[in-house]
């Protein structure tokens, strides 16, 4: 029976790793479809080139940073260059927990360059994606994760919340303020220009594939099939994204006047990623108020960051990030002693556990964010002296970068009968 049990852990997670590469596909849709068709090519293809090295990275030293043996308060000091071996009393085979966490570095990774979309060299990626696999997620993993401080200290997050989410915001955060804004974004009485993506069908195809990978990424984070309690996390999450969508189209209708597609979507990735902290840990409906108010929260957030002039193409601040730090918050109110004693940690304010569970949330938030939005700056500060600049020249940004940076359009039959129309 014990060996069964093992079979069926790896092979529940290993198709929980599979889901999760998948969300690869949705952000690839999802941030062509929000930007210009000028840049589809590019920013296809550096989702894929930029995975790849993540997994590379992560293999060789990430691994070892979050779950090395020897670790300390801030770092894992050993088992670099996984090699397959297997750890004792894991419950499923160590090779498949390895896939399932190098596909969250991955996805974080994905995360941060939102922030980039539209001007950032192509150079920039490269090399970026290397030290944030190296330096940045693999700290802030391993304090929550891997027996670092906030471990310690009963720090609840899931499936990633903060490790996965707002890590990658922060460091999108950083980019998004050395690039500064794209051309023609804002005029200079403040107002703003919307820089309309060109296929909101990619888009609404792109979140319902990440929708899908969710439960990968929350449900397959139980490691493993014992109670089948890996359903209950999938519940939480269906809720939620469901919760959020609902309530950012509704609150875009009341304010505005119009539905607008983009903003509901926008609730829907919302939902999930503020859930995604506290899946386990509260009740479904707990996980409805949850992506209720993270569909509210993205609504606001977007006009905000837009009014204090911080362009955000595909709204990772607003998405991943304060849905990241509302979720993250989320289970020092709604965790019930029940769930939270399943998995360490104390019940939420509402529940009888007082401010004590709110206020850890509340530091890992706050110390998580801090150290990915600085590390990620100075480094995004020493990418940009060795680049001679971050950002491509003015005339590549007009031109697009499909053709600046790789020489090909990824919709060639447009701009080849635009450029004879202009001739």
């Amino acid at each position: 029976m014990d060996q069964t049990i093992y079979l069926l852990n790896s092979l529940w997670v290993m198709f929980a790793a599979i889901l999760v590469i998948l969300m690869v596909g949705g952000f690839i849709l999802l941030e062509v479809g929000s930007t210009r068709m000028k840049n589809a090519g590019h920013i296809a293809g550096k989702k894929i080139f930029t995975f790849g090295i993540a997994s590379i990275v992560f293999w060789a030293v990430g691994f070892g940073f979050i779950f090395g043996e020897g670790n300390n308060f801030f770092v894992g000091l050993s088992d670099f260059f996984y090699s397959g071996y297997e750890i004792e009393g894991m419950g499923l085979a160590t090779s498949v927990f390895f896939v399932f966490q190098m596909a969250f570095a991955g996805i974080s990774l994905t995360v941060a360059f939102g922030g980039f979309a539209e001007r950032a060299k192509l150079a920039s990626y490269l090399i970026f994606s290397v030290l944030f696999t190296s330096l940045v997620y693999p700290v802030v993993a391993h304090w929550i994760w891997g027996g670092g401080w906030l471990t310690g200290h009963g720090k609840q997050d899931f499936a990633g919340s903060t490790v996965v989410h707002l890590t990658g915001a922060m460091a999108a955060f950083a980019a998004t303020i050395l690039l500064k804004p794209r051309m023609g974004k804002y005029n200079e009485d403040g107002t703003v220009n919307h820089l309309h993506g060109h296929n909101q069908v990619f888009t609404a195809l792109g979140v319902l594939l990440l929708w899908v990978g969710w439960f990968g990424f929350n449900a397959g984070s139980t490691l493993e099939v014992a109670d089948g309690f890996f359903g209950y996390v999938a519940l939480n999450t269906n809720l939620a994204a469901s919760a959020g969508a609902i309530a950012a189209l509704l609150i875009s209708w009341m304010i505005v006047g119009k539905a607008n597609i983009p903003t509901m979507l926008n609730g829907a990735l919302a939902g999930l990623v503020a859930i995604t902290a506290s899946c386990a840990y509260v009740t479904p409906g707990s996980a409805v108020i949850v992506g209720l108010i993270a569909g509210l929260l993205v609504f606001y957030s977007i006009k905000f960051f837009d009014r204090i002039k911080v362009d955000d193409p595909i709204f990772a601040l607003s998405v991943h990030g304060v849905a990241g730090i509302w979720g993250t918050l989320s289970t020092g109110f709604f965790a019930t002693p029940q769930l939270a004693e399943l998995y360490g940690g104390l019940p939420g304010l509402f529940y009888g556990g007082g401010l004590r569970q709110l206020g850890v949330q509340a530091l890992g938030v706050s110390a998580s964010g801090l150290y990915a939005f600085t590390v990620s700056f100075i480094l995004l500060l020493i990418i940009q002296k060795v680049l001679s600049g971050l950002r491509v020249t003015e005339e590549e940004e007009i031109m697009g970068l499909d053709i600046s940076e790789h020489g090909a359009y990824g919709y060639p039959e447009v701009f080849q009968q635009q450029n004879r129309d202009n001739e």
